[in-house]
Formats: structure tokens, sequence, C-alpha cells
């Protein structure tokens, strides 16, 4: 049962590895084409939170962001292949940090092109994040091993 259950992590987090080692191998000296893509994306983001909020966002260099996400989704992927925590629960802050701001459909009218675009792909994050959750909820569950202390054999003379 372990080696399946490895074998589940693995492919579960193949979406973070290939995702994470295109933006790296694209990432250049810019941040590439993830960096052009996220940029009008955040500044919407940070004008919307901005405007609800009143908390200013700072100004932060959008490949500065890329390069956060490769490392949060590569580590986390790596730890989470060996069964730990820590590593869903970086991947877990990847997903809640990437997800409303790469897939912003509620800026876009239900009629529109990019709404039918993007609202099934905040719901695969969303379920990548639930089975995040479930991992982790499933993972502090199992009692872990408690080591015995093995009684003294009894000498006999």
């Amino acid at each position: 049962m372990a080696f399946v259950s490895f074998v589940g992590r693995v492919l579960f987090v193949s979406v973070f590895v290939l995702s994470a080692w295109q933006e790296f191998n694209d990432f250049g000296t810019d941040g590439g084409p993830a960096a052009k893509s996220l940029k009008p994306k955040f500044h919407v983001f940070s004008n919307h939170l901005s405007t609800q909020t009143g908390v200013k966002v700072p100004e932060v260099e959008i490949k500065h962001l890329v390069a956060a996400a490769i490392a949060l989704k590569g580590l986390g992927s790596l730890l989470f292949i060996f069964g730990s925590s820590f590593g869903a629960y970086l991947l877990l802050l990847h997903q809640a940090i990437v997800t409303p701001i790469l897939y912003d459909f509620y800026n876009y009218d239900v009629e529109k092109k990019e709404f039918t675009q993007l609202f099934p792909k905040f719901t695969q994050n969303l379920a990548l994040f639930g089975a995040l959750l479930f991992y982790i909820g499933m993972k502090n569950s199992i009692p872990r091993r408690q080591l015995r202390k093995k009684a003294p054999k009894a000498k006999t003379t």
C-alpha cells in the first residue's frame, strides 16, 4: 500500500513539477511568458485589493513573484512526494495565492469568452486545493506509531 501511495503522490505533483519546470526553462532575464501574463492580472488584483480594503500592495517585480512560485512548486512537490505535510502546506500556499490572481473569472460577465475560459481552470485549481486539504487532514488524523518500550527480560540464573 505504501508504494501505491507513493505513486499517487508522484502523479498528483506532476502538475506542479511540470509547470515549474516549464516556467524555469522559460524564465530568462525578465521572468519569461509567465511574468508577461501575470503582470496585468497582478496589477488588476492589487488595484482591486487596494480599493476594497484600503491596504496598498507593495511594489514588487513580477519576475520575483514568478521565481517564488517556481520555488514553492518545486520544493513543495519534492517534499510532498516523500510524504511531508510541509510540502503539502507549501503547495497549498501556492494555490491560495496564485489561483484567485491568475484565474480571475470574477472580473468578467458570464457571457464573455474569458469567463468560460477562466472558470474551469479556477475550479480545477480549487479541486487541487481541496485534495491538498484532504491529504493534510488524513495525514493528521492517522495516529503515528508510538514507540513502545520493551519490558526488560527477567534474568534467569
